[in-house]
């Protein structure tokens, strides 16, 4: 595996664009330069194999992932806890390309390690939307009840979500779910990054594609001097 020459580590909420914004910037600086990274596939692959899950369903954004979501953010952070490093090192295994853009980097100890491991290559971005836009591609404040999913999430078409204004408790299979505890969009998988880290780059995707690219070209610019 070859050092990198610049390591993006990209960060945002749900639905701010971050896998596109990852994919905006190979498009522009080409497959031979950059690839992308992604933290969640170890996890996901891992996860997977044991819970005798669908790896493949597991990576993209269906209905199938959300039901595990929870569970996984809890099953993620036991592996943190025993190794911070964990998911970092199996992402960038095998890595060639001079240009690595981290699609979902979203802890404080994500950073630390890349730091610590790539130094001054460094590069952190963050990748914003307004709630308004986020809610136009479907994003729905999600939480959990004080009975919790376990590791048996509920059946499809029965995930608890909470809007961040009428924000009333739902219930699964006819039964209330109590008091609210933190979920999803609360958790440190959503929030990790929301201070702490002072950001290189920000980018703002609201879903106006010429101001997008703008942004997009004067970050490519940089990166080349750097290689």
């Amino acid at each position: 595996m070859a050092a990198p020459r610049v390591v993006l580590l990209l960060s945002g909420k749900r639905k701010s664009g971050k896998d596109f914004v990852a994919e905006e910037l190979r498009s522009r600086l080409g497959p031979d330069v950059c690839t992308i990274l992604r933290l969640s596939g170890p996890l996901k692959e891992q996860y997977a194999k044991e819970h005798g899950l669908d790896f493949q369903q597991l990576l993209d954004a269906s209905t199938y992932k959300e039901l595990f979501r929870q569970d996984m953010i809890r099953w993620g952070e036991e592996k943190r806890q025993t190794d911070p490093g964990f998911f970092c090192r199996a992402a960038v295994e095998g890595a060639l390309q001079p240009v690595w853009v981290v699609s979902d980097t979203r802890r404080l100890s994500d950073v630390e390690w890349f730091r610590d491991a790539y130094g001054d290559v460094v590069q952190t971005v963050r990748v914003v939307a307004t709630e308004e836009t986020r809610k136009r591609r479907n994003w729905v404040f999600v939480t959990v009840g004080a009975r919790g999913f376990g590791s048996r999430p509920p059946p499809l078409g029965s995930v608890v979500m909470m809007g961040d204004t009428d924000r009333h408790i739902l219930t699964i299979l006819g039964e209330p779910l109590g008091s609210v505890l933190p979920g999803v969009d609360d958790a440190e998988s959503e929030c990790g990054l929301d201070q702490g880290v002072a950001f290189d780059w920000v980018i703002s995707n609201d879903g106006d594609k010429v101001a997008l690219g703008e942004q997009l070209d004067v970050l490519v610019q940089s990166l080349h001097k750097s290689l």
